[in-house]
């Protein structure tokens, strides 16, 4: 996706966030807050983490009223400790009140992934491999735009966007093309499968990044023959990893994904695997703990 066309779709996604929550305005607001009211809030962390969101936040407000001002008090992909400000957001108070939810849901999101990706960043780097941590396609509908900024902001690298960017070619594509079962097991011969693929690339720009993902070691084989750019080992064992691992000897990338976790993904990481994929990390966070709290002006 190119820089234009994120920006448009954050944008969008922020305008429908805020007419979602106040389509015909803000009743409360309107109806009990001054006109000529102003408020001063803390954004503070209420425990620790990472912090990611602060051009978000900046952004709903701006979308809300020009007149707020959002000051931003760290950056983001920095550790925060609990207690730590954010941000000071300053401004018309009904516009102020009318933007808090929206902003606040994102940067609590935003901010939990970032902590989440890290953490896992970290355990490989303690496990003392230097495999790249990526995310998946499990972001929330519409959010992946932040869901994917977030793993960048907590250390992590992000897979492709969606299903235009790059060929991904998993079991129910197999059973799609008739080459599988309905459960996903290959029915077609090696040699077959080998053309398969060899055809996929033959009809593509030569640009296109394609994977591969395959559940049992006798698969790679003929997968590799077919000059795949990456292989996904899906659910494998650490020993299966490894000896993956030195099947491929360096012809393709090896990604590991399938039911990582922050306790496993370090010993994965180490069997010489290059990516582990995490969908943990965008779809089950849980939002970190962040304030929005008047103070004085």
């Amino acid at each position: 996706m190119k820089p234009h066309d994120v920006d448009a779709a954050r944008r969008e996604t922020l305008e429908r966030a805020l007419a979602e929550d106040a389509p015909h305005g803000d009743v409360t607001g309107e109806a009990y807050v001054p006109a000529d009211a102003v408020s001063r809030v803390a954004v503070t962390a209420r425990e620790a983490g990472v912090c990611s969101g602060l051009d978000v936040l900046a952004e709903v407000f701006a979308l809300v009223d020009p007149a707020v001002e959002v000051l931003p008090r760290t950056a983001d992909g920095r550790a925060v400790a609990a207690g730590t400000v954010l941000a000071e957001v300053r401004g018309p108070a009904r516009a102020v009140l009318r933007g808090e939810r929206v902003a606040l849901n994102l940067l609590q999101r935003m901010c939990a992934i970032a902590t989440t990706t890290a953490a896992h960043v970290e355990a490989v780097r303690a496990a003392g491999a230097d495999a790249r941590v990526t995310d998946t396609r499990k972001t929330a509908p519409g959010l992946r735009v932040f869901d994917r900024q977030a793993v960048r902001d907590g250390g992590g690298h992000n897979h492709r966007r969606g299903l235009s960017d790059a060929v991904m070619l998993k079991d129910n594509h197999w059973a799609a093309m008739g080459l599988a079962d309905a459960d996903g097991t290959l029915t077609a011969s090696d040699a077959e499968v080998t053309a398969a693929l060899r055809a996929v690339r033959a009809r593509l720009p030569h640009t296109v990044h394609i994977e591969v993902e395959v559940d049992r070691l006798e698969q790679i084989p003929p997968v590799l023959a077919a000059g795949v750019d990456t292989i996904m080992l899906d659910n494998f064992s650490l020993a299966d990893l490894r000896a993956g691992v030195e099947l491929i000897g360096g012809r393709a990338l090896v990604e590991a994904s399938g039911g990582v976790t922050l306790e496993t993904i370090g010993p994965i990481a180490a069997t010489g695997v290059d990516i582990v994929s995490v969908g943990a990390l965008t779809h089950s966070v849980r939002a970190l703990d962040i304030g929005f709290d008047a103070v004085a002006a």
